[in-house]
């Protein structure tokens, strides 16, 4: 399926050029600071140097006065504290930073992860009677609660209290905790509605910080924490989260702590400069695996431990963990790409949802994101787990799954999640018709345009444009993420200069070296499973490119080259 070009319009030429002089800088590079609403010199200062001063204020976080006020009590009354998150990379990163920055000023402190498989998603029953049963009058969670009403008001008959940290979307009724932090509450005025759960966790502690007139310093150390959440849960790398992402990717590079560092070295990415890329596709993956396959407890282990040995033991545990993730990942997949094959009925439909009892719930996640990937309409994977369907959402660019999910709400036990990824459970016998009104829900509501895959180009550039000063601009405009996507060029009738040819060991990439015709100059590049073009291109036939542009370093000598995304002939 070829995807749709999309060339983003640029139509404020005059406060581009406005732009381009004041920074002097070419008006590529200014169209680019424009598309993403950077229009004065100022925007641009903030964009380009991160500042941790320009951080908002904890306390406009609603219930932040609270929580802060409960968190001081239980110290002062010496009450023993659990800090309780989900097994997800968010949740795990989440528990590592408030349970490790907690416990270096106050010992009384405990952490729980629940059991993917045994208690399900958020807040349950067991992680409760466990905080009961060892004397923690109080929780804070992380990465769940804020839809948990009957597990809170279980909790407050068992003399817990809750501070709820989230991120996720609340229903029209908030549970009965001590405090809701939650920036997408409807009554919570913080200006940055796309913080991580643990970058929740994260202002929680500094609020808590300045309140008792602590160095904040210390807290800082743990952006490498909040940088790896940020990043694996694919939250808008804009506004608080690029100050966040910048300092925690700065200390990635420069002192990670020990369980990163374990993480950094098993995955063979220790001599490199680590980016936003490296999280989502090496680090987070890892991470995410221990609670997939076994427990998100070893998860939060590797990530607070202070022994090198054992933070090694522990890394290997959970690279074996990510190879079996891997094996029933690429199995799943392709057993949901064979029963939609088999059916003209399910490839004509808007959507895809799909059930089988024997999938594993730690993987159907990963495989609703390749389906998306393959049919681009949104999909449910749905396995049975104690009883119940269980399963995972996934969207298309532009298109609120939430809502259609939420339409489907009396056929559900529980839901929870996004506007383009939420998590959900039903009765088995009630898939059919869920299966059903979810397709006629979405069909009603999505725009044709949304079930076509498109490719976003920002703007139009010639090979004679890409110098190492625009390089060297460019890279500035990091971290990418979504919000803020690594810029995406396209240049038209470009020919092979001669050796473009295949490689790779089944040869199916393209390594490219290539000259426009409007410019005369020549590039080189790399094209991944774009092999299948070789013949034309060497036919001296006249292709458009869509690419980005990357910094290779061979044996110690740096050069630019393309990474091409797409071939148009």
């Amino acid at each position: 399926m070829d995807n749709y070009w999309n060339l983003k319009a640029s139509s404020d030429s005059v406060t581009i050029e406005s732009l381009s002089k004041e920074l002097n800088i070419d008006t590529i590079l200014a169209t680019l600071l424009v598309s993403r609403g950077i229009t004065t010199y100022d925007d641009a200062k903030e964009f380009f140097r991160p500042n941790l001063r320009n951080l908002h204020n904890p306390f406009l976080m609603k219930d932040m006065e609270r929580a802060v006020e409960r968190l001081n009590k239980a110290i002062r009354r010496n009450e023993r504290i659990l800090v309780y998150g989900d097994y997800d990379v968010d949740g795990t990163t989440s528990v590592a930073l408030v349970y490790s920055y907690l416990k270096q000023i106050y010992p009384n402190v405990d952490y729980y992860i629940p059991d993917r498989y045994l208690e399900g998603y958020g807040i349950s029953e067991q992680g409760i009677d466990f905080a009961a049963k060892t004397g923690c009058r109080l929780v804070i969670a992380l990465d769940c609660g804020i839809k948990a009403i009957k597990k809170i008001d279980y909790a407050r008959k068992l003399g817990v209290e809750f501070i709820i940290c989230d991120h996720h979307t609340p229903g029209d009724i908030l549970p009965h905790a001590v405090a809701c932090l939650d920036p997408k509450r409807d009554d919570c005025k913080y200006p940055d509605k796309n913080l991580s759960g643990c970058g929740v966790g994260f202002k929680f502690m500094l609020a808590f910080c300045r309140r008792n007139n602590f160095p904040e310093e210390p807290l800082f150390n743990y952006l490498d924490l909040v940088a790896v959440s940020i990043a694996s849960d694919i939250v808008p790398i804009i506004g608080e989260n690029r100050i966040l992402a910048a300092f925690g990717l700065k200390r990635l590079n420069s002192s990670p702590r020990l369980g990163l560092k374990s993480i950094i070295n098993i995955a063979h990415i220790e001599d490199k400069e680590l980016i936003i890329n490296d999280i989502v596709f090496k680090i987070g993956p890892r991470i995410n695996a221990a609670g997939r396959i076994e427990s998100g407890r070893e998860a939060v282990e590797l990530l607070i431990s202070e022994n090198e040995s054992f933070a090694s033991l522990l890394s290997t545990n959970i690279n074996e963990f990510n190879e079996t993730r891997k094996d029933l990942d690429s199995r799943i997949t392709q057993e949901a790409l064979d029963i939609i094959s088999r059916s003209e009925e399910l490839q004509n439909r808007n959507t895809t949802v799909l059930f089988d009892p024997t999938w594993h719930k730690g993987v159907i996640g990963i495989v609703a994101s390749r389906l998306t990937e393959t049919y681009y309409r949104p999909t449910i994977i749905l396995t049975e787990s104690n009883g119940l369907a269980t399963g995972s959402a996934r969207s298309v660019d532009g298109f609120e799954l939430y809502k259609a999910i939420e339409a489907c709400s009396d056929l559900l036990e529980n839901f929870g999640g996004h506007a383009y990824a939420a998590g959900m459970s039903l009765k088995v016998e009630n898939v059919p018709l869920f299966s059903e009104r979810f397709e006629k829900i979405v069909s009603e509501t999505i725009h044709p345009e949304q079930l076509i895959a498109k490719t976003d180009i920002d703007v139009e550039l010639e090979f004679n444009q890409i110098t190492p000063k625009f390089y060297r601009i460019l890279k500035q405009f990091a971290p990418f993420g979504p919000g803020n996507m690594k810029p995406v060029f396209v240049t038209c009738n470009v020919m092979d200069f001669g050796s473009s040819k295949l490689v790779g060991k089944d040869r199916s990439h393209l390594k490219l070296e290539l000259i426009s015709r409007h410019s005369g100059t020549i590039v080189k590049g790399v094209g991944f499973s774009l092999g299948n073009h070789i013949k034309r291109i060497k036919k001296n036939e006249p292709f458009d490119i869509c690419y980005t542009i990357e910094e290779n370093d061979f044996l110690g000598k740096k050069s630019l080259q393309l990474m091409v995304r797409e071939i148009r002939f």
